[in-house]
């Protein structure tokens, strides 16, 4: 492995963990600094702004892990069971997400662009899966690199808001980051799959 390619993988994986981990502060801080952003959300509906908020960032911290070609092919009932997990992570914090967006910051526009995330995250996520029960191996795994991509929105919202709140204010920088933080993720993950393809690798024979 390449050092530029090895930079790359472990700037991966220190997003992916960093920011799903760091979720944990908003039930350890007080709810009005923790959820500072959020405290409408809050007080409207507590119960899925936690499912939301708790359960998504596994989905994030399993996404390097899933896409691990040594634990594919070593372990691969690991490999079934994690993703399992992944889709009950995406299928909670999906429909958590669907039924907050109508509430979020960004006025309409914003609110949309939260609202066709969350439609996307479980619809990608969903054939993915769909696609690896049918043995469709290298179907699957086009659909869950665009599932992946929705996934980092996470990583990716939090890497925009504060440049685009400090320099439009926060109305107007949350409105643009409903939808940045996912349209180019996703246009990023068509091209690499147009330019380079995905690598079909069938799982082993009872995975």
């Amino acid at each position: 492995m390449s050092y530029v390619r090895w930079m790359r993988q472990g700037l991966f994986w220190f997003l992916s963990l960093s920011v799903a981990l760091a979720s944990v502060r908003f039930p350890l801080l007080p709810q009005e600094i923790g959820l500072e952003h959020m405290w409408h959300q809050f007080v409207r509906s507590p119960l899925l702004l936690y499912v939301h908020i708790l359960i998504s960032p596994l989905a994030l911290a399993l996404v390097p892990v899933q896409f691990s070609s040594r634990l594919r092919q070593s372990r691969p009932r690991l490999h079934r069971w994690l993703g399992r997990t992944y889709g009950v992570a995406i299928l909670l914090g999906g429909v958590s997400g669907l039924m907050i967006a109508p509430n979020a910051g960004g006025g309409v526009v914003g609110q949309t662009g939260f609202f066709l995330l969350a439609v996307l995250w479980l619809a990608t996520t969903t054939i993915g899966i769909w696609q690896a029960r049918q043995r469709n191996f290298l179907s699957h795994r086009k659909w869950m690199i665009r599932s992946a991509a929705l996934t980092w929105a996470a990583v990716t919202l939090r890497l925009y808001l504060p440049v685009l709140t400090g320099t439009l204010g926060f109305d107007t920088g949350y409105m643009v980051v409903a939808w940045m933080c996912w349209v180019p993720n996703l246009l990023v993950a068509e091209w690499l799959l147009r330019r380079v393809g995905p690598r079909p690798q069938a799982l082993p024979s009872g995975a």
